[in-house]
């Protein structure tokens, strides 16, 4: 007999490609601005100043294929197509060259964000948590493991809404590498597997409506996909 006063969520997972398996997620983190052409579209200076974060609940996985309602208190709702690293190995305070070996595998990933909300919060000094943290607000495709296709360090990452072309760039134009993302990261949290990490966007982000089709592509890892529907 169960101890809990109701039942406990179910475990928020994804899917790995080529396998039965599950990858079990357990936090998700965001690099904010990590592409020089996005940082000067959202009216920052791309320095290599240190990465900063924000993260979402890992209750806010969302498979790819899904239709989403438009979500509530928002009339400027965004996409941001992203490289997502999946951690496989536990790390903390590692250097960049140790934290290659923790990058399990990767994955499409759709940061929507509640852009007018996020604009609020960034004149008032306030936190982003509603912007960014709400339901159905990280979208995934099936994870590929390194041991299939390797470092991903260069290669396009382009989206599309309603299949006319609306962000398009490359891997290599991170303005922080993947293993000094995990790196740095690794000196605030201990890293575990279960870890997702979304590590920036392309410029070109912007609105979508309900009825829009969102299609994103990643070279080596495939497309991701997402219906947005009617407001709840």
């Amino acid at each position: 007999m169960s101890n809990f006063v109701f039942p406990p969520a179910d475990i928020p997972s994804a899917a790995v490609r080529g396998t039965d398996a599950r990858y079990a997620v357990a936090r998700i983190f965001c690099v904010g601005r990590n592409y020089a052409d996005h940082a000067r579209e959202m009216g920052a200076d791309p320095t290599r100043e240190p990465p900063f974060y924000f993260t979402k609940p890992a209750s806010a996985l969302t498979p790819s294929g899904s239709t989403v309602p438009y979500p509530p208190a928002t009339k400027n709702y965004h996409y941001e197509m992203e490289l997502v690293i999946a951690i496989g190995a536990p790390v903390f305070k590692v250097t960049p060259e140790a934290a290659r070996a923790a990058i399990w595998g990767y994955a499409t990933g759709l940061d929507m964000t509640r852009r007018d909300l996020q604009a609020v919060a960034k004149a008032g000094g306030k936190p982003w948590d509603t912007a960014k943290g709400f339901d159905q607000s990280a979208v995934l495709g099936d994870i590929v493991r390194v041991s299939e296709v390797g470092l991903l360090e260069k290669g396009a990452i382009t989206l599309a809404v309603n299949g006319a072309e609306k962000q398009r760039g490359d891997l290599a134009d991170m303005i922080w590498s993947q293993a000094e993302i995990v790196s740095n990261l690794s000196h605030l949290y201990h890293l575990h597997p279960g870890d997702l990490i979304y590590t920036g966007t392309p410029a070109g982000v912007g609105a979508v409506v309900a009825g829009d089709v969102i299609t994103g592509h990643i070279e080596g890892l495939g497309d991701i996909q997402l219906t947005v529907g009617q407001p709840e």
